[in-house]
């Protein structure tokens, strides 16, 4: 059990839990909306289809070569030798089986669009570097990370909810999206010399050291960008800037990456973004419900 908790990679799930909170939020203050059956299966299936993506990640890179004595990053399992290829190929089958039912559930309440979304989702989280020609391995991991984990993840919940569209939520997807996708920026700066020996041609891999900390800090000012703009636009009023609360925990982060930290001194910053994800949005979902 300690393995699979550990190849789950719990520090990554926050990524999965902000979207719902954010999404439930924007459909109750934009449509009076909460439905508990759909915010609990969407919760579900969020989670599951995060774990599926980090096993496959887990599996895939594995067997590409990506991960090596080289890498400075949290123990992957399949390379460690805690679990066999196939029993973590069995796990991202369960979990994105899991995800696939749990959503009939969504699909019954919301229709076509849902299921549409629903597969689309899962298909993303195993293309990210499986498949012929793997998302990660060509520069647009980050792209979809901030679709799928953003802006379709927090739309798709207020519309579960809602079972309509709002402005609101598809300018509350914003800051969701620029802080899991920094989650994933400096997992990539860290990386950028293994990944760029085994030829994984990530993003950060392209942009190289310098750019990709630029980026990172960007994705962390862009996020705040958002609640103050809904507020000095007089769209939400000074609640929607509770999130600048976080700048306690964004500012650190932001220091260390710009400050040329490397390796596994990056491991902390990794965990920081995580958490500071799950803080902001937090605070997004309770200020979006005050405002």
């Amino acid at each position: 059990m300690q393995v699979w908790i550990l190849a789950a990679r719990v520090p990554t799930l926050p990524a999965a839990v902000v979207p719902v909170l954010v999404g439930s939020a924007t459909a109750w203050k934009a449509a009076g909306v909460f439905h508990p059956g759909a915010f609990l299966a969407a919760l579900v299936a969020s989670l599951l289809i995060q774990i599926g993506t980090n096993l496959a990640n887990d599996l895939f890179d594995f067997k590409r070569g990506a991960d090596t004595e080289a890498r400075t990053g949290p123990v992957r399992v399949t390379h460690a030798g805690l679990l066999t290829p196939t029993q973590v190929a069995r796990g991202t089958a369960v979990c994105f089986g899991l995800a696939f039912l749990v959503g009939l559930y969504l699909v019954y309440r919301g229709g076509w669009p849902v299921l549409a979304v629903g597969v689309a989702s899962i298909a993303a989280g195993m293309l990210y570097t499986a498949g012929p020609w793997p998302l990660a391995y060509h520069g647009l991991g980050d792209v979809f990370a901030f679709l799928f984990f953003g802006v379709v993840a927090v739309v798709g919940t207020h519309y579960v909810h809602a079972l309509s569209l709002a402005p609101l939520a598809w300018a509350a997807s914003l800051p969701v999206g620029f802080l899991v996708t920094a989650i994933l920026v400096v997992n990539n700066l860290r990386d950028i010399p293994t990944d760029r020996a085994a030829g994984k041609r990530t993003l950060a891999v392209r942009l190289g050291d310098r750019g990709t900390r630029v980026q990172y800090a960007a994705l962390v000012a862009g996020a705040y960008a958002v609640p103050l703009g809904l507020s000095l636009a007089g769209a939400r009023g000074p609640w929607v800037l509770l999130p600048f609360l976080s700048l306690a925990v964004s500012l650190p982060l932001v220091k260390t990456v710009l400050g040329g930290a490397t390796g596994a001194a990056l491991n902390p910053v990794l965990k920081g973004t995580g958490r500071l994800h799950l803080v902001f949005g937090l605070l997004f979902a309770v200020g979006l419900l005050l405002s």
